[in-house]
């Protein structure tokens, strides 16, 4: 039977890997950006070829590089998550073509 972790914990094995793999002390704010980006085009396209097992694959990447994002910033990427929710839970809005367009946007 296969144990998870949950988020907070494995947000601490990302860290404590980008440490090991030296991202973390030679690694760019901008560089790690950039990152995201790259692994968030590769979640575009494996959702344009509805590709579960790249869907999730990219997913994961994405949130890894964000992890090491806010770990670069002196931040704790819970914080930040907390801080997003804590606005658009407020937040009012109307589906267009298919994507939700805050109101005032």
């Amino acid at each position: 039977m296969k144990v998870y972790m949950n988020f907070e914990e494995l947000a601490v094995s990302v860290v404590e890997w980008a440490k090991v793999k030296g991202i973390l002390d030679c690694g760019t704010r901008l560089g790690q950006a950039r990152k995201t980006l790259e692994e968030a085009a590769e979640l575009l396209n494996a959702v344009e070829d509805d590709d579960r097992a790249e869907i999730i694959d990219a997913i994961g990447d994405v949130v890894v590089t964000v992890i090491i994002q806010a770990e670069m910033n002196g931040m704790n990427v819970v914080d930040c998550l907390q801080s997003a929710y804590d606005v658009i839970s407020k937040r009012s809005g109307t589906m267009l073509d298919g994507v939700f367009v805050k109101d005032g946007a």
